[in-house]
């Protein structure tokens, strides 16, 4: 072998192995880092890219699992991921720039922007989409109570248009909180509109590029390249691993794609602002919480949650859709953070956040509080819950029937099979309905219908309540 080929062998191996400082942790920690991950640190599973920060440097970063298994490539730091929720932090730092260059007022009703929003009565703003307050009824929840799968393409002005077409919000602007896909979607559309060019140019060249971070972009098309892409997978009930391919590509709600080692450089930004002109004010600006209309404080700020873990003050956001999780954790005042990128759903990646932190911080933590157990003379006593009636197949048949919703555009059909009332949405669909009182229903899958009776008793409507959407009215067919 020559000199050459030698010293080649050498860096490969040793590219192969995570990348640690152990200036500032042990060697007994990182191996019980590694432990936390020891489920996924396989050659047959999916998993996870981690980076371990502490004061400005990276110094602990790894893969655990694969990136591709049809091709057997492992995930390595340099892998890149679907982001989740971890991408509406960059969407509200480009509000915060456009707010800064005095292009957008944050406080200005939304149809200053969107004109063709319709108008419920009261000012919806971008300051109550930033923080969840907008009343704005999700639209991926939405979507998928038509019957559609958020894993497939879907196109911009249909989804919008289905927001466009509800009725009511699901409370007054500024009142509630209530997390909502809708309103980081539309701050992309708002984003747009203000500044000339799409979320991903704005972001690209207003943050990314000045950050370094160049392997983030927004994926806006989904028949885009992307080097070394971590593929999505589901692990079912059985725990087999199941492709989960994904052709999603709106931005704003989600939308970024991104790696452990540029995650890294956006950390760095929260200490030393790069961004803007006016240096850390606009980060104290993006760490503040809103506020309801009656001056309390909502537990949410742009995008990110100030919030504390065993009594250690804490700045995090967590993102999940199709076989993609990710979750990024800044403790500030230890100048210490974890992110978590991985690709199955079934990883839990702020469990894993916290295990990582319990072990890096240890000395610094608060104990534990242990969970009681149930049923020690200290434990709460649960009420019990109200007996559901039981309906005979004659009360049921009064519920079934076509029921159709001008607010989602979709009808559902109610059924009786085996006694039991069945909702059918589409034509595969089947959820069983269980009776919680003589007007009302739910299903194990958070629905809720509640019917509202004629003057002649008969059961021609039913409102519909799904988490984040709430009050959709559906009206009798047949």
């Amino acid at each position: 072998m020559s000199a050459r080929s030698h010293w080649l062998l050498l860096f490969c191996l040793f590219s192969l192995l995570p990348s640690f400082s152990n200036a500032q942790f042990t060697k007994e920690q990182l191996q019980k880092i590694d432990q936390v991950f020891a489920k996924w640190n396989r050659t047959d599973r999916p998993g996870a890219a981690l980076a371990v920060i502490h004061n400005g440097t990276i110094v602990y970063e790894k893969g655990y699992g694969m990136a591709d298994l049809e091709h057997g490539i492992a995930i390595r730091p340099e892998t890149v991921f679907y982001i989740g929720s971890v991408s509406k932090q960059f969407v509200a730092m480009c509000m915060l720039l456009l707010e800064e260059a005095g292009k957008i007022d944050l406080d200005a009703d939304i149809r200053t922007y969107l004109p063709e929003f319709p108008d419920y009565g009261t000012p919806v703003t971008s300051r109550n989409l930033i923080h969840h307050t907008s009343g704005i009824r999700d639209n991926l929840t939405l979507w998928e109570l038509k019957g559609r799968s958020h894993l497939d393409e879907i196109p911009e002005s249909e989804i919008y248009d289905l927001i466009k077409r509800q009725e009511k919000l699901n409370f007054e602007p500024g009142t509630e909180y209530r997390y909502s896909n809708s309103c980081y979607f539309m701050m992309s559309m708002i984003i747009e509109r203000v500044s000339g060019q799409t979320l991903r140019e704005y972001a690209d060249e207003n943050i990314f590029k000045k950050l370094g971070m160049s392997h983030t972009f927004f994926g806006d098309d989904n028949r885009r390249i992307i080097r070394n892409r971590a593929f999505g997978y589901n692990e079912n009930r059985a725990g087999e691993i199941e492709n989960m391919i994904m052709r999603f590509d709106l931005v704003g709600s989600g939308g970024l794609y991104s790696n452990v080692q540029d995650m890294f450089l956006w950390d760095q930004n929260f200490y030393h602002n790069k961004l803007g002109k006016n240096g850390q004010e606009l980060i104290d600006k993006m760490l503040t919480n809103g506020r309801y209309k009656d001056g309390s404080e909502v537990n949410y700020a742009f995008a990110v949650v100030n919030d504390n873990y065993r009594g250690l003050r804490t700045i995090s956001h967590s993102g999940a859709l199709g076989g993609y999780r990710a979750f990024y954790v800044q403790f500030p005042d230890q100048q210490f953070s974890v992110v978590i990128l991985g690709n199955v759903t079934t990883l839990g990646p702020t469990g894993l956040g916290y295990a990582v932190a319990d072990v890096c911080l240890a000395d610094l933590l608060e104990p534990e509080v242990p969970k009681k157990a149930a049923g020690t003379a200290t434990a709460a006593i649960k009420p019990e819950k109200e007996t559901a009636p039981t309906l005979s197949t004659a009360e049921l048949n009064v519920y079934a029937g076509r029921f159709y919703s001008p607010e989602l555009d979709f009808s559902y059909d109610l059924e009786v099979k085996d006694s039991q009332l069945i909702l059918k949405i589409g034509e595969t669909e089947e959820i069983p309905l269980q009776p919680v009182s003589d007007t009302s229903f739910e299903t194990d899958h958070g629905l809720g219908l509640e019917f509202k009776p004629t003057k002649k008793g008969k059961m021609d409507q039913f409102l519909l309540d799904a988490g984040r959407v709430s009050g959709i009215h559906f009206d009798r067919q047949k």
